[in-house]
């Protein structure tokens, strides 16, 4: 797929979270935890199918990339986990804390994903350029 094509993938994929989030709040407690966990198996799927391209070697990615994507595995494991353990709470004090740690944590996974953009921003000139100079020194 050709890095413009992924590019309006992504924004499509940005406008339809806007639009999720904000429908998510006139819906029902079940309809919203159908939501949730469709959005988690969602999440997960696409995490595995990143990490099978980088393994099945179809993407040359650095070994940064590929730390990267380490390290995005073992946080939503440890999410997951998380996720999990905080449904067990039952009294008011502790649901609020929860709700307020998963709101803080929504915010921070948005902060990240608008960095990762700036990071692909970057990812995309470089190559650019980087395909700009091997084209030079091939036509020298």
């Amino acid at each position: 797929m050709a890095v413009s094509d992924q590019l309006t993938k992504l924004a499509a994929r940005a406008k339809d979270l806007e639009d999720r989030a904000e429908a998510a709040k006139g819906k029902s407690k079940a309809d919203l935890e159908h939501d949730v966990e469709v959005a988690r198996d969602s999440a997960q799927a696409q995490a595995d199918t990143l990490r099978e391209t980088v393994a099945a070697g179809k993407n040359q990615v650095s070994a940064w990339w590929d730390g990267v994507q380490r390290s995005w595995d073992e946080h939503l494991a440890a999410v997951r986990t998380g996720v999990e353990e905080k449904k067990a709470a039952h009294d008011l004090k502790s649901a609020e804390r929860i709700a307020g740690q998963a709101e803080d944590d929504a915010v921070f996974a948005i902060d990240y994903a608008y960095a990762a953009v700036a990071e692909a921003e970057y990812a995309v000139l470089d190559a650019t350029l980087a395909r700009m100079d091997a084209d030079d020194l091939a036509n020298a």
